[in-house]
């Protein structure tokens, strides 16, 4: 098969090569409703499982894992996945999504993270291959005029607005908003998006607060003290953050060992609520509140979601990267079951008029535009408490009420 035909011609070997490097999402007896050649949708699902974003790739595997029985319940066609690793790598990212299409993979799901993504997009489109990205917040990747590119999730500028939406509702309801923060942000794609988002939006919704210092550090430094003590020196009330799992790490321990006093830790991103993030740091890891594409607890697919990652992921939290992984896999599913077809072009048009309102994520359901972007998506606001997570904001889609200001880390035992 040449790496440039447009659409891979899926033959006896290549088909006998997908099941090989796959497993299938609905188990030994799959479930199909109406497909034309009677098979699973052959799904390639990309996750930087290794390197510095391992944590976080193999945690959204988990929502590929527990998809089976949901959607078999909710009466989706079965999916064949066929998972890659990125190695947390855009160039190996672009190599994988190649390799899986060559080997027969007719839709494309991942990978966390938005340079990866960008890369992806970019193979995707010129093969002609539906690609549905689960996590990745860059705009510019729904700006190209791409037909086959979809994201199913917020991009920077909608993060940064509901960030503030939600911090001001938090404000309003406890009385106490701090006046001065230290903006800390990793300078990956993610990162310096959000960082560009953020002048404007500071103007825009007229937050009660200034930004002290903006302060800026590599994705893997191994040492941050320099920076938590920069910030730490503006005498900002409260930090305001970009990161990712290992950085939170080392930024919190860092705070408790400068005995930082600040109102608490408010997060642009991920990291801060990472299972990881919680089971290493312990007491440590209660107070900062995240705000973050999330889900709706009061949803019924999010607590079938919810009941299914506990029953098979005992000790694993429902966050971002189960329920936007898993609604990724939704999405095809509804639109193989709607095309009736594999045919990469019938598939980018159900997936163009996907209309899911019996879904996870916060926000009145799952529609693209033009561009192929859910831009109906809103953001929640979660905090660390007693090592779970709450939601807090916004309302009518909370299970807890916020505690803010976080007690201090010097009068933690």
């Amino acid at each position: 098969m040449s790496i440039n035909s447009r659409h891979p011609r899926v033959t006896r070997r290549t088909f006998a090569a997908g099941l090989g490097a796959a497993g299938l999402v609905a188990g030994t007896a799959p479930f199909n409703i109406g497909r034309a050649q009677g098979a699973p949708l052959k799904v390639g699902v990309l996750l930087p499982r290794s390197g510095v974003q391992a944590f976080i790739g193999q945690d959204c595997q988990r929502g590929v894992d527990v998809a089976a029985g949901i959607l078999k319940d909710i009466g989706q066609p079965s999916l064949q996945i066929m998972n890659a690793d990125t190695e947390s790598d855009v160039q190996i990212a672009r190599a994988q999504a190649e390799k899986l299409i060559n080997e027969g993979a007719q839709l494309l799901v991942g990978a966390f993270d938005s340079g990866q993504s960008t890369a992806i997009a970019q193979v995707a489109e010129q093969r002609g291959i539906p690609y549905v990205i689960n996590i990745a917040a860059a705009p510019p990747i729904t700006e190209q005029g791409y037909k086959f590119v979809f994201r199913n999730f917020p991009i920077a500028p909608r993060i940064v607005a509901d960030a503030f939406i939600n911090q001001k509702e938090i404000f309003a309801e406890t009385g106490k908003a701090p006046k001065k923060v230290a903006f800390l942000h990793v300078t990956d794609t993610f990162g310096s998006a959000m960082a560009k988002s953020l002048p404007d939006a500071l103007k825009k919704f007229e937050m009660p607060y200034e930004v002290a210092d903006t302060i800026a550090y590599d994705l893997k430094a191994r040492d941050l003290s320099v920076e938590v003590a920069k910030a730490k020196g503006t005498g900002a009330d409260a930090l305001l953050v970009v990161s990712r799992l290992n950085d939170a790490i080392l930024v919190t321990r860092e705070l408790v060992k400068q005995r930082w006093e600040g109102m608490g830790v408010l997060s642009m991103g991920p990291g801060w609520y990472e299972d990881q993030y919680l089971k290493t740091l312990g007491k440590l890891s209660d107070g900062p509140i995240s705000f973050v594409p999330w889900y709706d607890p009061n949803k019924k697919l999010a607590k079938a979601l919810q009941a299914a990652l506990a029953k098979q992921f005992p000790e694993t939290h429902m966050n971002t990267n189960h329920v936007y992984t898993f609604e990724a896999l939704l999405i095809a599913a509804d639109a193989y079951k709607r095309a009736g077809s594999a045919n990469p072009t019938a598939l980018a048009d159900a997936i163009r008029k996907t209309d899911i309102k019996d879904n996870v994520s916060t926000g009145p359901g799952i529609q693209f535009d033009a561009k192929g972007q859910n831009d109906k998506l809103r953001n929640s606001a979660i905090q660390n408490r007693g090592g779970k997570l709450v939601t807090v904001a916004p309302k009518g889609a909370t299970d807890a009420k916020v505690q803010w200001p976080a007690t201090p880390y010097t009068k933690r035992s």
